[in-house]
């Protein structure tokens, strides 16, 4: 598809939104607002990741059509209440890249991969000084997801010197805050309990930080070998005619060790 009939077809998107939400237009979509849309568009999100994680292409360009149409959305709502419109939200962004980028569009040297990173977060920290965000933290999105969120957290104080100085120490602080929950099970406190398994799962998301791996995608992971494990141990079950309530946990533990057998190189 030619640039003009990709411009035609999300002019195209934008005169569908502004039908739909027309006085005569849908009744759902004309009694939506941004709070009713938002969960809409963080699912969005996930769905565009679960499919480059699945590497289907064909999804992932139907899950970005519906990852736009949310822009488009919120841009329609924000046009009728006049505060901007969807040509605002394009012309932020490009001003935003093309100030993020002096080293291809205006006359700084060259950049590699590491350097650029550095002053893209250089440049981002000018930025939430403009908007009065003065401190370390500000900005983090507190709606993020937890483990998301802890390694951004952590991430921007490690830029300022707070941090841990490899991934050891950070399993010995594991061994820690473990030894922490640990003294705390026979109190059986829920307060208390949650508070020190929230200590673990922060010490976990920088663990993941300092190994370069992404805390969300490690846990997706698990949880996708979880479900193809376990199927597995219901599948053999199956094969005997029975169900996993059918089976002891000895029974399942052991079908459960001989699928992982079969997984490993």
């Amino acid at each position: 598809m030619s640039d003009t009939e990709a411009l035609s077809e999300l002019s195209r998107l934008l005169d569908i939104m502004a039908r739909l939400r027309a006085p005569d237009g849908c009744p759902w979509d004309q009694v939506q607002d941004f709070t009713s849309i938002a969960p809409y568009t963080i699912e969005e999100g996930y769905e565009v990741a679960e499919a480059i994680g699945r590497r289907d292409r064909p999804a992932l360009k139907d899950e970005l059509g519906d990852l736009l149409l949310q822009v488009v959305y919120h841009a329609r709502m924000a046009e009728e209440a006049g505060d901007f419109a969807f040509g605002d939200v394009a012309k932020s962004v490009n001003d935003k890249m093309i100030r993020r980028h002096p080293h291809v569009f205006g006359e700084d040297a060259a950049r590699d991969a590491a350097a650029q990173t550095e002053a893209w977060e250089t440049q981002k920290a000018a930025e939430r000084a403009a908007r009065a965000e003065t401190g370390t933290l500000s900005g983090v999105a507190v709606n993020l997801p937890a483990l998301t969120r802890a390694a951004k957290l952590t991430r921007r104080a490690g830029r300022v010197g707070f941090d841990w100085p490899d991934a050891g120490s950070v399993l010995e602080k594991l061994d820690e805050e473990t030894a922490e929950l640990r003294a705390e099970l026979p109190g059986g406190d829920p307060a208390r309990l949650a508070d020190e398994l929230g200590d673990m799962l922060f010490v976990l998301a920088n663990l993941a930080r300092k190994l370069d791996l992404d805390p969300e995608a490690c846990l997706r992971g698990a949880n996708s070998k979880f479900e193809r494990r376990f199927g597995a141990v219901e599948d053999a079950l199956a094969a005997q005619g029975r169900g996993p309530s059918d089976a002891s946990l000895e029974e399942m533990e052991a079908l459960w060790q001989a699928v992982k057998r079969t997984e490993r190189p």
